[in-house]
């Protein structure tokens, strides 16, 4: 008897240390969800990853650039054309799009190539707090980072937050460092054309190009184009309200 109540009492403080673990990480993930509802984040996991890379590297011709822009001072033609390009049914789900991701099983079940699913908010929760790879814990990480932000954001802070932390190009973040690089202009006076050939690099911004597009990017923002006037054009983003 006295050797098992020692047992017994030798796991205590390893479940206390790990309840205490799991407790701190859901008031440190909380907290931070709700605090970045209000505060601009100044950098993500994503970015710190690709400027130590760079560092390390050495890479040639990199230069980091970043610039915060409001919601208000985005042009709706770029909103549009994101949701357009990333995620037709932002407006509707809750973090997740049940019908994409059942599309993406049926290609890759019949021998198609891997199409990702990814909505807006999964990749704003990927891009601020985790890290690149496929694994099931980042992926449980993600979605539960997902839930967090459509609990405790709304839709418009989802999308503001995603255009200022996306990658378009080599060392380029965001939208307003993209407005800057690539037209010289402010992001409030992005048109349609300019837009969507920004968000037809999002899916592969290390390859695609937005200052010498391909005939794939090219083609890309053609339908980028078509399926912004199929939502209803500028009109669509009052579903975000």
């Amino acid at each position: 008897m006295p050797n098992r109540k020692r047992k017994r009492d030798s796991r205590g403080p390893v479940r206390r240390a790990i309840v205490a673990s799991i407790f701190a990480f859901l008031v440190w993930s909380i907290g931070s969800v709700v605090l970045l509802r209000f505060v601009d984040p100044p950098t993500t996991a994503f970015i710190v990853e690709d400027r130590l890379h760079a560092w390390l590297t050495a890479e040639p011709g990199y230069r980091y650039q970043h610039r915060w822009v409001d919601w208000k001072d985005i042009s709706p033609s770029m909103k549009l054309a994101v949701m357009a390009s990333e995620d037709q049914r932002f407006a509707d789900h809750f973090g997740f799009d049940f019908v994409q991701i059942e599309h993406a099983i049926e290609q890759r079940n019949h021998g198609g190539g891997v199409r990702g699913a990814s909505t807006i908010t999964q990749q704003t929760a990927k891009n601020l707090f985790l890290w690149p790879g496929q694994n099931w814990v980042r992926k449980g990480l993600e979605a539960y980072f997902t839930l967090l932000i459509e609990t405790l954001w709304p839709k418009t802070r989802t999308l503001e937050v995603y255009l200022n932390v996306a990658e378009f190009g080599q060392g380029v973040w965001g939208i307003g460092a993209a407005s800057d690089h690539y037209y010289k202009i402010a992001p409030a006076r992005l048109n349609r054309s300019q837009s969507a050939l920004l968000a037809a690099v999002l899916p592969n911004p290390a390859v695609l190009r937005v200052n010498a597009p391909s005939r794939y990017v090219r083609a890309r923002q053609a339908w980028i184009l078509e399926q912004m006037n199929a939502l209803g054009g500028e009109h669509h983003l009052a579903e975000l309200d």
